[in-house]
């Protein structure tokens, strides 16, 4: 099963922090990270898209991406 993430946060270390721990848990970055202005909070956001690949599984809508 192809599992696909889109982690986003603000621009600051939490955001590096939770794109390190989806790597160190067997995710792979999926294309470059994206960076825009939230107007709404004034602040820089960022995103990265990850992929994993988790064999023996199959895809159901209700289950926890990040947990797989």
């Amino acid at each position: 099963m192809q599992l696909y993430r889109l982690l986003t946060g603000p621009d600051d270390a939490t955001f590096c922090h939770k794109v390190t721990d989806a790597l160190n848990k067997g995710w792979s970055l999926h294309g470059s990270p994206s960076y825009s202005f939230d107007p709404d909070t004034h602040a820089m956001r960022c995103a990265q898209a990850v992929v994993k690949t988790v064999e023996g599984k199959e895809y159901h809508p209700l289950m926890k991406l990040g947990e797989q």
